[in-house]
C-alpha cells in the first residue's frame, strides 16, 4: 500500500461521514436555492483566501525540499482564486464588497483557526489534510454540485460558477501532484500527521455545512 493509498483507507471513514450530511446530499441532487448556494460561496471565500498565507506558512517551517518545491507549486497555483469568488457573488446578484468585508461562520473560522495552529504546533505536512479534502473533494463533487445548483435555479451555468467548474477540472492535475508528493513521504510519523490532520478538516468542513443548514432551515430542505 502507497502513503497515499494508506491516507485515503483510513479517513475512508470521515469522507463518509461527511458525503452522509443531508445538505450535502440534497444540494448534490437537487441543487440549492440562491441564498444558500450564496451562503457557500461566502464561506468558501473566507476559507479559500487563507489558502496561499497557509501554504507560505508550511513551506516557511520545514526544511524539507521536496516538499517545499510541491508546497511553492500549489502556491502559484492557488494565488488568488478567491478573487473568483467573489466575482461568482457579483454574477449571483450577491453584495461581493460586504462579503469581503465581513466574516464567515463560527465553524469557517474554526477551520482556518486550527489549520494555522497545526502548521505552527503539530507538523507542517498537517497543511496536506486541508488539501487532500478540499481539493479530493473538488475532483469527486464539484462538476455534480455546479450542475445541480445551475438547474435548480434554472441558469445557463455562464455565469457565478466559475469556482465549482474551475476546480472540478482544474483539481485533477492538482491531486496528481498531491499523490505524488504524498507518496515521497515513507516516514510512517508524517504519513500518520497527514492522516490525522485530514480527519479533522473532514469534520471541520461538515461542520460548515451543518451550519449552513441552521441558518437556512427549512428553505435548505425545500431548495
Amino acid at each position: 500500500m502507497t502513503p497515499y493509498e494508506r491516507l485515503y483507507a483510513e479517513t475512508t471513514g470521515a469522507r463518509e461521514r461527511f458525503l452522509s450530511i443531508p445538505i450535502v446530499q440534497q444540494a448534490l441532487m437537487t441543487g440549492a436555492s440562491r441564498e444558500l448556494y450564496l451562503d457557500f460561496l461566502t464561506q468558501a471565500y473566507h476559507h479559500v483566501k487563507h489558502t496561499f498565507p497557509l501554504l507560505a506558512l508550511a513551506a516557511s517551517m520545514t526544511r524539507d525540499e521536496r516538499y517545499q518545491t510541491g508546497l511553492l507549486e500549489y502556491m502559484n497555483e492557488e494565488r488568488g482564486h478567491e478573487k473568483w469568488i467573489l466575482d461568482d457573488i457579483r454574477a449571483m446578484g450577491g453584495d461581493a464588497e460586504a462579503v469581503a468585508r465581513g466574516k464567515p461562520g463560527v465553524p469557517c473560522q474554526a477551520m482556518v483557526a486550527y489549520c494555522y495552529y497545526s502548521i505552527q504546533w503539530i507538523s507542517p505536512y498537517a497543511i496536506l489534510g486541508m488539501v487532500h479534502v478540499l481539493e479530493g473533494l473538488s475532483v469527486e463533487l464539484a462538476h455534480k454540485l455546479a450542475g445541480a445548483v445551475q438547474r435548480s435555479l434554472v441558469t445557463d451555468g455562464k455565469s457565478g460558477f466559475s469556482y465549482l467548474n474551475s476546480h472540478g477540472g482544474l483539481d485533477v492535475e492538482h491531486v496528481e501532484l498531491f499523490k505524488r508528493l504524498v507518496n515521497g513521504f515513507k516516514d510512517r510519523t508524517v504519513q500518520e500527521q497527514i492522516i490525522d490532520a485530514t480527519r479533522v478538516i473532514y469534520r471541520l468542513y461538515g461542520a460548515i455545512f451543518e451550519d449552513m443548514a441552521e441558518r437556512h432551515g427549512e428553505r435548505a430542505r425545500a431548495a
